[in-house]
């Protein structure tokens, strides 16, 4: 796979602070990859490093193949990006918006393109209305078809979920899914709402303290270490006596009036179905669940 961001032993010193310690990781075109990590994990210093707004105290960053430092104007003209909130001009037109803005960036946008890319954000029936009656949403819509305006390669949203209602975040969850299968941009995504990461990104990196904890595809990440298993069962109260009894009574997290709940490995998910069946339990499903937010804790806390 072609490499698109390539970072190497990055650093990045503000006094006495360290923010970015050594970081290493690369997006390869195509993916929608995750960056996530907890407050002052070192993302937000990374990202402007990225787009060329603070430069590295050390290390490497390539971005299509090229230096970051010597080849700044070609990237960035290829980089698409909303960093926290998209500002407008409120009282006009989303279409004049992205006419003023795109000039600004000094791309000449012809109409057609203009509404191409409203159609894409789906604001093309909004194209006329000033921007003070949109919603957050629908500004965070407006915000990355200001990004797509002069069509990158790729392109980089910082937090883009923030104070979205849950409409808003599956709205944009399937923007950020279409413009990554439709229209082919590599999507390097930092955000705290994990459940929306794992639903969009393929890839990912977790750091912490300025460093790469761990990097890979999302669904592979997740499967490894403990999951969270639902047994599903015709007595959960004789269930639960039986566990309690055996060396996994430890993992034994709660019970209803149908299920016992445990923390578990695969392996030991077969060997607890095996000792409910031999104390004459009637499994009638195995459930086992691993979210991104337990990996991403199990990570950051050093628990894995």
């Amino acid at each position: 796979m072609e490499p698109i961001i390539e970072v190497e032993d990055l650093h990045k010193i503000y006094g006495d602070v360290h923010a970015v310690k050594g970081l290493s990781f690369t997006v390869e075109r195509g993916d929608v990859y995750g960056f996530l990590g907890p407050n002052g994990a070192g993302k937000s210093t990374t990202i402007r490093i990225l787009l060329t707004l603070i430069k590295p105290t050390s290390g490497t960053v390539r971005i299509f193949g090229k230096p970051l430092s010597q080849n700044r104007q070609h990237i960035l003209s290829r980089i698409g990006a909303i960093v926290e909130r998209p500002d407008f001009y409120n009282y006009l037109s989303a279409e004049r918006n992205l006419q003023i803005l795109g000039m600004l960036s000094g791309t000449n946008v012809s109409k057609a393109k203009l509404m191409r890319t409203l159609a894409i954000v789906g604001l093309e029936d909004r194209a006329k209305s000033k921007v003070k009656t949109f919603s957050h949403g629908m500004k965070q819509r407006l915000g990355i078809a200001q990004a797509l305006i002069h069509n990158p390669d790729l392109i980089i949203l910082d937090e883009p979920s923030t104070g979205l209602d849950p409409q808003g975040m599956v709205d944009l969850r399937n923007l950020i899914l279409e413009l990554s299968a439709d229209h082919k941009k590599t999507i390097f995504l930092s955000s705290h709402i994990l459940p929306e990461v794992e639903l969009t990104a393929s890839k990912m990196v977790i750091i912490n303290k300025g460093t790469a904890m761990v990097e890979g595809s999302v669904r592979e990440l997740i499967s490894e270490g403990k999951l969270r298993v639902t047994f599903e069962v015709d007595s959960a109260e004789k269930a639960a006596s039986v566990i309690s009894s055996s060396a996994f009574a430890d993992r034994l997290t709660s019970i209803d009036e149908n299920s016992v709940f445990l923390k578990l490995s695969r392996s030991e998910t077969s060997a607890v179905t095996q000792l409910l069946v031999q104390n004459e339990v009637s499994v009638e499903a195995v459930i086992p669940v691993r979210s991104l937010e337990d990996y991403f804790i199990s990570i950051t806390q050093g628990t894995k």
